[in-house]
């Protein structure tokens, strides 16, 4: 980055915390132990003094506060709102393009989005503005942004949240992100009693969990060699211990195990399709297969993806497949599910919601997400107190629209009369254990009368009025008189 017309360097934050970013790539595991990091255009150097304090290895460039600083090679690249601060195009396409030839593994891109510039002020520039502090800033929308990037890299970017994408060197790796998307669940399992499997549950407990995963038993070096020595040691090889497991748990588990593992594989597929899919030989080895032993090959599994890929875009069958819904809240227009009961919808509408996180990534905030049945949309709305209130309120949402591509916020935290939400346990999965404890609220908010005027209830004020006027109160989730 160059010299230029505008302060650069007062874009410069001082933080306490890890930036958005790089805070989003450890959780999603693109960072992780023994891989370096390199801030390119890091600012005043916080990201690399947190990251360096958590041991891991860290380094970066910038041209305002660390210039004397070399460029150097690393597994994971960091270009964190860099390019929405530089006012020459040109010089923009540059900047990434440096970055990415620095890049061994991933490239972390990051970028301000339109919804930033709703309240700021600035004079036009370029293809942005001049804000009053001197800095120049370019919104992007989500999908402009891929774009941008695949125009400048000739590299599909992977959505990883809002403003924030990953593009990756190996197409293995994209495939394993992509898989690792999927919402997944495996049934509680029982062990019955036997004597046998107490004296070693510890020792085969990591075989176990890779057959909850794949559904299938371990090939080759799939299991560490650590464990297959302890397994060895106690039974004698790794298909003795598979028996075990299967002695002591119900056929009927393994069943719905693999039931679940085929969506997963299905609603992967149907989304490997966005950015081209890849051939077989470039999925990991154990995903590849997972599809060989659950679908019989990868043409069978991707001709079943194609289909619930096709009835996605038919709002009608949408609209059969979420009144056929055995979980969540039915209105008119859409379903809602809370983001633990995603896997329990029917394959369609997963794939449906799949679409929308391409497109959008993970919003993290979000624990509702709301499927639209009357247009291509799928909202994601956060309410952070969930657990904790009987009746909690809309803090924000993201709404993403397939068919125009693109992806809304909305900030409903300074509203003094947000939505808020009632019989929460519709929202969950039937097995929820938290269903028991809402269910009984909802019973009785309904022997007191409250939902007999429901357009009346479905904000914050109309639901307090509701409850003054009945002269009753939420303590917990138990309704007692005020």
């Amino acid at each position: 980055m160059t010299g230029s017309r505008v302060a650069r360097h007062k874009t410069a934050l001082t933080r306490t915390a890890l930036s958005r970013p790089v805070a989003t790539a450890l959780a999603d595991g693109i960072l992780g132990p023994g891989q370096s990091l390199f801030d390119y255009g890091c600012g005043k150097g916080d990201d690399i003094r947190n990251l360096t304090a958590l041991g891991y290895e860290a380094d970066g460039w910038d041209p305002g506060h660390r210039p004397e600083a070399r460029r150097t090679p690393a597994s994971v690249v960091n270009l964190g709102y860099v390019v929405n601060v530089i006012e020459e195009p040109d010089e923009r396409r540059a900047v990434l393009q440096s970055a990415w030839d620095l890049t061994d593994r991933v490239l972390v891109l990051s970028a301000r989005m339109k919804w930033d510039a709703r309240d700021l002020a600035g004079r036009p520039m370029s293809d942005g503005l001049v804000t009053r502090t001197g800095t120049f800033q370019k919104f992007y929308e989500q999908a402009e942004l891929a774009a941008w990037i695949e125009d400048v890299l000739g590299v599909t970017p992977r959505a990883a949240a809002p403003g924030i994408f990953y593009i990756f060197r190996d197409e293995t790796d994209a495939q394993c992100f992509v898989a690792s998307r999927v919402y997944s669940y495996r049934p509680r399992v029982v062990i019955d009693l036997h004597a046998r499997y107490e004296g070693v549950k510890d020792v085969v407990e990591p075989l176990l969990r890779f057959m909850q995963h794949h559904a299938r038993a371990p090939r080759g070096d799939e299991l560490p060699s650590d464990v297959v020595g302890k397994i060895r040691s106690e039974l004698g090889s790794v298909r003795q211990a598979q028996r075990l497991i299967r002695t002591v748990t119900d056929d009927n588990y393994w069943t719905e195990v693999t039931r679940y593992r085929r969506a997963d594989l299905l609603t992967y597929v149907a989304l490997s399709r966005f950015g081209g899919r890849p051939r077989f030989a470039e999925l990991d080895r154990s995903l590849a297969l997972d599809i060989r032993t659950l679908f019989g090959s990868y043409r069978e599994v991707c001709a079943q993806a194609d289909r619930l890929l096709a009835m996605c875009g038919d709002q009608a069958m949408l609209f059969m497949n979420a009144r056929s819904s055995a979980i969540g809240k039915q209105t008119p227009s859409a379903l809602y599910v809370h983001r633990s009961a995603v896997s329990a919808m029917p394959p369609v509408l997963q794939v449906y919601e799949g679409c929308a996180r391409v497109l959008a990534g993970t919003v993290a905030s979000a624990n509702i997400i709301k499927l639209s049945v009357a247009e291509p949309q799928v909202s994601y709305l956060a309410y952070t107190n969930f657990e904790r209130d009987a009746h909690p309120t809309l803090e924000s949402a993201v709404t993403v629209n397939l068919r125009k591509r693109t992806v809304e916020f909305r900030d409903y935290s300074k509203s003094e009369n947000p939505p808020l939400l009632h019989r929460k346990e519709e929202f969950l999965r039937s097995d929820d254990p938290r269903r028991p404890l809402y269910e009984r609220l909802t019973r009785a908010e309904v022997r007191a009368g409250l939902y007999e005027r429901p357009e009346l209830i479905g904000t914050l004020r109309g639901w307090q009025g509701v409850l003054s006027s009945a002269g009753v109160v939420c303590r917990g989730h138990r309704l007692v008189r005020a």
